[in-house]
């Protein structure tokens, strides 16, 4: 009895597991999906912003636009300002001459127009080796940028895959293939660099000699010519199928080409890499324990602007279908768009506009307006290029809408804080409506634009989802804030997390992101391939990752074959990171050196209880920058200074890098990074109020005075001590502190120097900020730097990574520069700051001391750092470009020429914090220290010297712990 029950409840369990497998992968195949155009959408921007592209355009609305081509020749420039500029004669190929234009100054020529009116900008350019960045140049006509968008004009660079095929680790798996520039010679319309207008610039040219400027604002180019020309209509799909019959073209019969995304064979960034995804057995190649490179694009093919393209050689003359198999799993409620040419032609307007809709699953798209109408296109015998380019279509008048609505939004949001303060008066009628008499009609106006950019989203998509309910909260918002005027004070703040959310849509809605296993390009009589797995496929795949997972080393990176010079490395961050590391080192380190590296991705908090079990690795890196001397004082990290060439390597870095890791006459690790404070502004905000960026400190207070006037606020950095235990000294008391000449220590390093005269100044004057002037002791500084209430603020520069992909709604409206200096007598300035770094560090108990210091100067030199700056950014995008601490590394790195001299010149004032035994004791009681003063008043030199004698303490103890004189 027992037995039937045991194996009835087997079978229960059983057909339970079945059915929910049943349900979480749908064994019905699905038909081909059809990607259509969409109609053209207008949308109101409600801008009346005169330096806008569309006031421009309708400033000209009325001009004619002449068929007369126009061109340039490069080399006839007549003026240049600055150095580099050079003609060439047979460049790169090039059949007659071009201008080399450097990556700083400018160049004008004079441009002969014979009939007014607007015309497009084209360049025939070839991309000059250089940082590996996208080409930025800014256009003027007769002296003068015409509108916002021409200020930054980008030029891609066409990247491919390094090797042919892809290649095999020693465990079988595929390796990520690398990319490397392929550079030739390309045409380009001057465009919107943010893809919020499909169609190219046009520029209004007078009858008569015009001077047209390029200043170089990022890398060189080379410039054969540039034309003013007008772009051909594009006929409809329908006019087209018309020309076909007219010209007698049949359909091609029985042959279908697969080719794979990963074979792409040009992109336009090193980001568009080939991927792996495991998500289904039904891609193509794939292999349940292994990894395959088997799709290209996903969350990194996004941006508009990015394309990739593939070949595809056709038999013979005919008409073929094109279908894709693709995943959108990443936007649901919105769609991506994409554009497709042919051979660099549009071959029909609804190719302009591709729409991928929401779907979690892999879905074979046929092109065409229909399931049984699919698209033909006319393709002759031989190879052709098809390119798709990431496009926003018609979401691009909807993002135009609502950033607008944001910087007005976010403009009365400064209006209304002027009046009542970020911590409004709950009893207090401020009448806002009389005082800010636009107030109520700018609600009405915005809540109506963003409830029509919903309604079309809704419509278009079919679905409600979050992408649309962050529009309706805020319509609801502001229809009862223009209702209900007296409750704004009360909900300032939730106003204020709405329009940031709006922010937050622009950013996500930008991105266009899809996945592409491959393309299809065949006869119409050709049935398409099943896009998804059967059910036992996708059984078989669980099953073998489920094995894999116990069988599999996924903690080693790349290959693991020894050589007799072998090294064990550490890396505590990221997969992606440890593989582009490991790419690096099977490329060069490893066939230079003959020294094999087996690289484990490790947590953070494995190295101490590994040393100490003897276990521990010859190398660790990105260390924090306490551990190397902590490590130091008890022999369990190597001293580098013992190595004979060790100056030489030094020489890599500012001596402010290694000032941490010296310790008794040794140095126990070399630098990998590092940071320091830059000062952020708003240049618009600034340009209201009348305030320029403060270039020492008693600026601040006088920029402090008129922000507070209009309650806006400064901005100085403080640590989070929420579970930090290694809190390091303050940013701002550091800059006060060294722009003085003080110290941190004394009598070689042996007590603190914080009781000094100059650090209780320094202490005083920080602490003043937030007692006198009430700054914020916690605050979201990128996300307040956006709306403008706290519009400059010092921050570590890599901020600026941050902002530029988080913030798009306010490119270019604002700069980084050095932070405010001390003004000393002879009217000359010190910027002072303190780094923050992390390191490679060896371990006393190395098996092979020459190799592992081998791999430390291979990875500190400035080429490796370089071509891992350039993966990582390539990989990950702007976002994560790598602070180097690497001199020589950090100039090639792919920074706007302004902003790397702004890096430069901070760079030259920073001063590394010593590390001694006990020093984790001078951060924290420092801030201490502060917190008593500022919240208990607390005399601040008091409160300073009473925890300089707990500091002082904590160092003699361990200096008494490892027997130090």
């Amino acid at each position: 009895m027992r037995s039937r029950k045991k194996k009835g409840l087997i079978l229960v369990l059983v057909v339970a597991l079945v059915f929910s497998i049943w349900n979480l992968y749908p064994s019905r195949d699905r038909s081909p999906g059809i990607v259509r155009a969409l109609e053209d959408f207008e949308a109101t921007s409600g801008t009346e912003d005169s330096r806008s592209y569309q006031n421009y355009l309708t400033t000209h609305s009325n001009t004619a636009k002449p068929e007369q081509t126009v061109r340039i020749e490069g080399e006839a420039y007549t003026q240049t300002d600055g150095d580099g500029f050079e003609i060439v004669q047979g460049y790169a190929g090039l059949d007659g001459s071009a201008v080399i234009t450097p990556e700083t100054g400018s160049i004008r020529w004079d441009v002969p127009v014979q009939v007014s009116g607007l015309y497009h900008l084209r360049i025939h350019y070839y991309p000059v080796a250089g940082k590996s960045s996208g080409i930025e140049r800014r256009l003027e006509l007769n002296g003068e940028v015409p509108f916002r968008g021409a200020d930054v004009l980008i030029f891609d660079r066409v990247w491919g895959n390094r090797e042919d095929s892809i290649r095999r680790d020693d465990r079988d798996n595929d390796l990520r293939p690398r990319q490397v520039e392929q550079p030739e010679w390309q045409i380009a319309s001057f465009k919107d660099s943010a893809g919020y207008f499909e169609e190219p610039f046009q520029f209004y040219f007078e009858k008569g000699n015009q001077q047209l400027s390029l200043t170089s604002l990022r890398e060189s180019m080379a410039i054969d010519y540039i034309e003013l020309y007008q772009e051909e209509d594009i006929p409809s799909y329908a006019d087209v199928e018309k020309g076909y019959s007219s010209r007698g073209l049949t359909e091609a019969s029985s042959w279908m080409l697969k080719v794979q995304g990963e074979q792409a064979v040009s992109k336009s960034s090193p980001t568009l890499a080939p991927i792996s995804d495991r998500s289904s057995p039904s891609l193509e190649p794939y292999d349940v324990s292994k990894i395959r490179v088997n799709a290209i694009g996903g969350i990194n093919w996004k941006l508009p602007g990015e394309w990739i393209e593939w070949e595809v050689e056709v038999p013979e003359d005919g008409l073929y279908q094109i279908a894709l198999k693709v995943k959108q799993d990443q936007l649901r409620g919105v769609y991506a768009t994409r554009s497709l040419t042919i051979n660099g032609q549009v071959p029909f307007k609804e190719m302009k506009r591709l729409r991928f809709n929401y779907s979690p699953a892999w879905q074979t798209q046929v092109l065409g307006s229909s399931e049984e109408k699919p698209y033909l296109f006319h393709l002759e015998k031989g190879t052709h290029r098809l390119r798709m380019t990431v496009t926003l279509g018609d979401i691009a008048p909807l993002l135009r809408t609502v950033e607008s609505s944001v910087l007005e939004l976010n403009e009365m949001y400064r209006k209304i804080l002027m009046i009542t303060s970020k911590t409004p008066d709950p009893l207090r009628d401020y009448q806002l409506e009389r005082r800010i008499p636009e107030m109520t009609e700018v609600f009405e106006r915005q809540a109506d634009t963003l409830r029509s950019v919903a309604d079309y989203l809704e419509q278009a998509t079919g679905e409600q989802s979050d992408k649309v309910a962050i529009l309706h909260a805020m319509v609801v918002q502001l229809e009862d804030m223009a209702a209900r005027p007296e409750t704004i004070p009360k909900r300032l703040d939730t106003f204020k997390i709405n329009v940031g959310g709006l922010g937050t849509w622009i950013l996500s809605v930008r991105e266009q992101p899809i996945t592409l296993d491959y393309l299809v390009v065949s006869s119409p009589d050709e049935a398409l391939p099943r896009a998804e797995a059967s059910v036992f496929q996708q059984v078989k795949h669980e099953m073998g990752a489920y094995v894999a997972s116990y069988t599999e080393d996924y903690d080693s990176i790349g290959n693991v074959e020894q050589k007799k010079d072998s090294i064990t490395v550490w890396i505590t961050t990221g997969r992606d990171q440890a593989q582009v590391l490991k790419g690096l080192i099977d490329d060069s380190f490893t066939p230079d050196t003959d020294v094999s590296v087996q690289l484990r991705l490790v947590p953070p908090n494995i190295l101490l209880p590994a040393t100490l079990a003897g276990e521990g690795p010859d190398v660790a890196m990105q260390m924090g920058e306490d551990i190397p001397v902590n490590y130091a004082m008890r022999n369990a990290a190597a001293d580098l200074s013992t190595f004979s060439d060790f100056e030489e390597i030094a020489n890599r870095f500012r001596a402010s890098g290694l000032t941490p890791y010296r310790y008794n006459d040794g140095v126990y690790a070399l630098p990998e990074q590092q940071q320091f404070p830059m000062l952020f502004y708003r240049k618009d905000v600034l340009s209201e109020l009348e305030l320029e960026p403060p270039k020492t400190w008693q600026d601040v207070y006088n920029a402090i005075a008129v922000l507070q006037k209009h309650n806006m606020e400064f901005y100085l950095p403080i640590e989070d001590t929420l579970n930090n235990a290694n809190l390091v000294p303050n940013a701002t008391f550091a800059m006060l502190l060294y722009q003085n000449d003080g110290t941190f220590y004394a009598d070689d390093q042996k007590k603190s120097a914080l009781d000094s005269e100059i650090s209780m100044d320094a202490f005083k004057r920080w602490t003043q900020f937030y007692t006198n002037y009430k700054f914020p002791l916690k605050a979201d500084f990128p996300n307040r730097f956006r709306t403008g209430e706290m519009p400059i603020g010092i921050a570590d520069y890599t901020t600026y990574n941050m902002l530029t992909v988080m913030a798009p709604e306010i490119r270019n409206l604002w700069d980084f520069t050095i932070v405010p200096g001390t003004e000393l007598p002879d009217g000359s300035i010190r910027h002072e700051v303190a780094s923050s770094t992390s390191a490679v560090m060896m371990l006393e108990n190395a098996n092979n001391k020459e190799a592992a210091w081998k791999f430390m100067k291979w990875w500190t030199d400035g080429q490796t750092q370089i071509e891992y700056g350039r993966e990582m950014e390539g990989l990950m995008g702007a976002a994560a470009r790598y602070p180097t601490a690497n001199i020589e590394a950090l100039e090639q790195l792919p920074w706007p020429v302004k902003d790397y001299q702004n890096l430069e010149k901070q760079w030259e004032w920073v001063q590394g914090i010593p590390q001694v035994p006990g020093g984790y004791f001078t951060g924290r009681h420092l801030d201490n220290a502060f917190r008593k003063v500022v919240n208990a008043n607390e005399n601040p030199r008091e409160a300073l010297s009473d925890y300089v004698l707990y500091i002082d303490d904590e160092i003699e103890l361990k200096r008494r712990e490892f027997n130090l004189k």
